[in-house]
């Protein structure tokens, strides 16, 4: 992006959420027309303080908990999927290039996911603000830095974000950045919340998806559309991850009702993607992008 985009102006209210990991606290979020998104207001100063919490999953790999074993059975699954992915972006670039296997996972957690890929032959780099999580990771031989800054100067064939880019505060700057590491053929390949979907809209304020403020954006297929194109990138492919709606409605009836109620959100999960079949609103998509090369 040429200039940096102020995501906060003309802004139309939508609901009110509450913070239910950490703080208690109330935000608003309101409605972008021209990116078709919803942003998180106000933003903390301190925003690091909000991922302080045991119940911020990604971050550890425990399995304590029911919410923590369903968390990591789902995520054993989804891993195999995500390497299948990547290879498969990585075929697509091979009739236009000689692509190498380098592959950058931004916001990497405990490392998970780049041991996966090493272990099948890739170059991996990763980034992480959460110290413990890297340490975590250095546990497994997967070497995290800070922040993306360390990578300006590199491309990648790959680059991945797990459900990340509703955490980022420089939103287009962000984006302008991913497109510089980006290789001339590349994929990028972004998981994020829908809010359009159908858990969401049933849950409303309760949608455990909201996080609020963790996620200080909302996205919709329309807005991700629009931020990359002023990026000259275009989304190539959207993949549902229906497993979402299952865990996301899980602890959205926690949240809504005060206890967890696996019969209602399994049938929520399932409604959520039984509708998404025609409109296409699934609670988390997958984002192939690319460059308009």
């Amino acid at each position: 992006m040429s200039q940096k985009t102020d995501f906060f102006k003309n802004l139309k209210p939508y609901l009110n959420c509450k913070d239910h990991t950490v703080s208690g606290e109330d935000y608003s979020v309101m409605f972008n027309d021209e990116y078709k998104m919803l942003v998180t207001k106000p933003v903390p100063k301190n925003l690091s303080n909000y991922y302080k919490s045991e119940d911020y999953i990604s971050h550890t790999d425990s399995k304590k908990t029911f919410f923590d074993k369903a968390y990591q059975a789902v995520k054993r699954i989804t891993l195999k999927r995500k390497l299948r992915l990547i290879n498969e972006s990585l075929l697509l670039q091979n009739s236009l290039s000689r692509p190498e296997k380098n592959i950058l996972d931004v916001g990497a957690g405990t490392g998970e996911f780049l041991k996966v890929c090493k272990n099948n032959s890739w170059n991996v780099f990763g980034t992480e603000p959460d110290n413990d999580a890297r340490n975590v990771a250095a546990k497994k031989g997967i070497v995290l830095e800070e922040d993306i800054s360390k990578f300006s100067n590199q491309k990648f064939e790959i680059i991945t974000l797990w459900h990340v880019l509703e955490h980022v505060e420089n939103l287009s700057e962000f984006i302008s950045n991913l497109n510089n590491m980006l290789s001339d053929f590349g994929r990028l390949i972004i998981a994020v919340p829908n809010f359009k979907s159908d858990d969401a809209k049933y849950y409303k304020e309760f949608w455990a998806a909201f996080d609020v403020p963790r996620h200080l954006w909302h996205f919709s297929q329309q807005s991700i559309h629009r931020l990359f194109l002023k990026e000259q990138m275009f989304v190539e492919k959207t993949i549902p991850m229906k497993f979402d709606s299952y865990y996301v409605s899980l602890l959205s009836e926690k949240y809504k009702n005060g206890k967890t109620n696996f019969m209602s959100a399994f049938f929520r999960g399932f409604i959520s993607n039984w509708r998404a079949r025609t409109s296409s609103e699934y609670s988390s998509l997958i984002y192939v992008i690319k460059k308009q090369n």
